[in-house]
């Protein structure tokens, strides 16, 4: 027996596997049969396949059946489901969920070459077809739709772990986050034809629906808890700013629950009409606060749609030397800029040697700019609201709760669009609110 490998060479690929057998993969423009696999497949997804899989599992569960899948095959595909947190476990989802339908509707197709292309200058397989781009146009939209996975509208098929010019297999070498060996296990599963790729694909969705089921009964639990919280307590500042800080040192990913507690307060301030024709934008996706995407922050004001305020949060992190001088170079094309600053979880380190620095910004662009405490920060935006007299301060602190638990909740996805999975952050929530 070999030990299973695969050969790279100039213009092919070749795969060992255990038992001596070698699938060859030539490199090259998509040849004629694989173009009219990928048309068929394409001419499915752009017609519903997916959305109707999806609707036949939600509709008409009673009618699934799951007896040609065995247990070891559920087990990897609810491995896969159950991996998905904060910040990883998605994309091998939705590539699962596209190799299936990938399968089912063409089964000569290989799920193993992910490229293909007719463009000279494109790595491509002869027999590939191209994943990405039915991803972006069939396959995550679906599954935004029925919010069965949090997903970047340009597609999971943009994690770079997925692009490399190497066939799908146990040797693939990309460093992966998440259910990697499970994925990879359905991968070789369906190459050699031991599950039914339909049947496989509506096991793995009704799972996902179920996830989803379990989260919107969870949410409006947690709602409810607020309320019912909210009717029993009043509600100050220090009783707000206490409860979330305690949420967010308690839980996973707390950079990303420090943002959406900074954006939460901004929108109960907005929804007190603190900000005099300024407009809150929506939360942006993590890590977009960079040149790439124009933002300067993690939470801007908008007028005219340029931004004027502008506020990164830096959970963890003390020294910001880099992040000033990065602000400097950002605030070059936003001239409309009046103040920015920088939001941290501890106290800043070194600070006497970061403000002549800062001051010198403050002259070049004619800003005002500020390091401050998350604490601090909450301080501030209080004090802002009670001297424009738009709320008191019991009235902003319970609404600044409400927003909180509302996006968290999923429900104020047009000014806070979550993508990543909040079931784990609302479970502490749920655990914080009824300690009280």
């Amino acid at each position: 027996m070999n030990e299973l490998h695969l050969r790279v060479y100039t213009n092919r690929s070749e795969l060992v596997l255990p038992d001596g057998t070698i699938q060859y993969f030539q490199e090259g423009g998509m040849s004629q049969a694989a173009k009219i696999r990928y048309k068929k497949i394409a001419v499915e997804l752009s017609t519903g396949y997916l959305e109707k899989q999806i609707l036949f599992c939600r509709d008409y569960s009673s009618n699934l059946d799951f007896l040609t899948l065995n247990q070891a095959h559920k087990y990897l595909l609810d491995r896969l489901v159950q991996s998905v947190t904060s910040e990883v476990g998605r994309a091998l989802v939705g590539l699962s969920i596209l190799q299936l339908c990938v399968k089912a509707i063409e089964p000569e197709q290989s799920i193993r070459l992910h490229k293909g292309s007719t463009a000279i200058r494109d790595f491509s397989w002869c027999d590939g077809i191209s994943m990405r781009s039915l991803d972006k146009q069939y396959i995550t939209p679906v599954l935004r739709k029925y919010e069965l996975l949090r997903l970047n509208a340009d597609g999971f098929m943009m994690t770079r772990s997925l692009a490399e010019n190497y066939p799908y297999s146990f040797v693939y070498k990309a460093n992966m986050r998440g259910a990697r060996s499970e994925w990879v296990s359905i991968v070789e599963a369906i190459e050699k034809y031991e599950v039914v790729s339909e049947v496989a694909l509506r096991y793995l969705l009704s799972q996902l629906l179920n996830q989803a089921d379990n989260f919107r009964r969870l949410a409006l639990q947690t709602i409810e808890n607020l309320t019912l919280f909210l009717g029993a307590t009043v509600v100050d500042k220090g009783i707000s700013l206490s409860l979330i800080l305690r949420h967010i040192n308690q839980s996973d990913y707390a950079a990303r629950l420090m943002e959406i507690a900074m954006h939460s307060l901004m929108q109960a301030m907005q929804e007190h009409q603190v900000f005099h024709g300024s407009l809150l934008k929506p939360l942006s996706q993590m890590r977009s606060a960079n040149k790439k995407h124009g933002n300067i922050g993690d939470i801007e004001l908008l007028e005219d749609r340029q931004i004027v305020e502008a506020w990164d949060a830096k959970y963890g992190k003390s020294y910001l030397r880099d992040e000033i001088e990065e602000l400097s170079e950002k605030l070059e094309v936003h001239s409309s800029v009046r103040k920015a600053g920088f939001v941290t979880s501890l106290e800043t380190e070194r600070i006497d040697e970061l403000m002549p620095r800062c001051n010198e910004i403050e002259e070049i662009f004619g800003i005002s700019l500020e390091i401050v405490t998350f604490k601090e920060w909450v301080e501030l935006q209080f004090a802002r609201t009670l001297a424009d007299e738009a709320a008191t301060e019991q009235e902003l602190a319970s609404t600044w709760l409400i927003a909180y638990t509302e996006s968290l909740a999923q429900q104020r996805r047009d000014i806070a669009p979550i993508d990543e999975p909040c079931y784990q952050w609302l479970l502490k929530l749920n655990e914080t609110l009824t300690i009280q």
